[in-house]
């Protein structure tokens, strides 16, 4: 008897090897996995310029030869690590700037403490950004400051820009940042102000703990890190996507607690009356308005941001102030716009591409 046509034995045989030897992998990677701690993140050489409380300024040593006059600040959001944008060489954000040419600082944080509940927007607006960038002026020996902000770390920067609007910010670059926090919608239900009593958890707890901002940002894909977990396990034998997998992976799981009063402000002022949009953002008494932002801006967006979704970012380049001004959409999500091969080929030259010609 003939054999059924369209069958080719050969190639069902070096797919069964190919699969048992992927099998036999992924018990020895496995293994591997639970017995190793993963690569080293948020390595490239850098110094602590000044530290304060929960507050960290790192200024990063170069890696050119020619540096560009008008140094970088970055902002970090207050919920994350600032190592997502420094992860392995070869695949840090940090790095990138500072192999173009960019004098690179960074201020990031830690966890508040107990006694630290007390920290306030202002805190965060009027003082530690603004003496921040004092410190980046004296080190640099330069007046004018660029600066990025990602995800909340750009509303931050966008209330200290609008405040200080006379400087010395010279550039202001944002990474899916919100400013219609209508549109956030599930974080909008979680807090909604009918169910969620934010003055009775934070006068209980003191800071928001990050087990409620870890699991509120995994009830927006609830099974996401079940999928992950199984595409890890199929994939366990391949050595760069299982490195890649344990940097994002811990990344997205260091999450940082918010000071209470903090929190409060973001609940009450941004979640709730949704003030930044509506133009009535007070910071200590003082009005931050967007229109008051005039300096050039550049604002990047993913195509499939499903924390800051387009909606909730989409009006922040109408509503400043600014004539030079761009919003740029590319593809990837909130965390593969800035980190990982899609920025690679994506946001980092654009991002070169515009703050070269501004920072001379």
């Amino acid at each position: 008897m003939n054999a059924p046509t369209g069958l080719d034995f050969a190639s069902i045989s070096e797919r069964v090897q190919t699969e048992v030897q992927r099998a036999i992998q992924r018990s020895i990677k496995g293994v591997e996995y639970f017995s190793t701690s993963g690569p080293s993140l948020g390595s490239t050489p850098k110094d602590v310029l000044h530290s304060r409380g929960t507050m960290n300024l790192y200024h990063y040593r170069p890696l050119a030869s020619e540096v560009y006059r008008v140094p970088v600040l970055i902002v970090m959001a207050t919920t994350n690590r600032g190592y997502i944008l420094d992860m392995v060489p070869g695949q840090s954000f940090i790095e990138f700037l500072l192999k173009s040419g960019y004098d690179v600082y960074m201020l990031d944080w830690t966890a508040p403490k107990p006694e630290e509940k007390s920290l306030r927007m202002e805190d965060y607006v009027l003082d530690f950004i603004p003496d921040s960038v004092r410190r980046v002026q004296q080190d640099s020996g330069e007046t004018e400051v660029s600066v990025i902000g990602y995800c909340f770390g750009g509303v931050l920067s966008l209330l200290y820009g609008s405040i200080f609007s006379d400087g010395p910010m010279k550039n202001l670059i944002c990474f899916t940042t919100p400013i219609d926090f209508r549109e956030m919608k599930l974080f909008s239900n979680f807090a909604d102000r009918r169910y969620f009593d934010v003055d009775r958890l934070l006068d209980s707890v003191g800071n928001m703990p990050p087990e409620l901002i870890l699991q509120s940002f995994e009830m927006l894909r609830p099974a996401s890190r079940a999928a992950s977990q199984v595409q890890l396990w199929e994939n366990i034998w391949n050595d760069e996507f299982v490195m890649s997998y344990r940097m994002f992976d811990r990344w997205a799981t260091d999450t940082l607690p918010l000071a209470g009063e903090y929190f409060r402000t973001i609940t009450k002022d941004l979640m709730w009356d949704n003030k930044l949009y509506n133009d009535t953002m007070t910071v200590g008494g003082r009005e931050a308005k967007l229109a008051s932002i005039k300096v050039p801006i550049l604002h990047a967006v993913a195509e499939h941001d499903h924390i800051v979704p387009y909606d909730a970012a989409k009006h922040l380049i109408t509503k400043i102030g600014s004539e030079d001004k761009e919003e740029v959409m590319l593809k990837g999500g909130h965390v593969s716009l800035v980190a990982g091969a899609n920025a690679i080929k994506r946001l980092w030259p654009k991002l070169d591409s515009w703050l070269g010609e501004r920072s001379t």
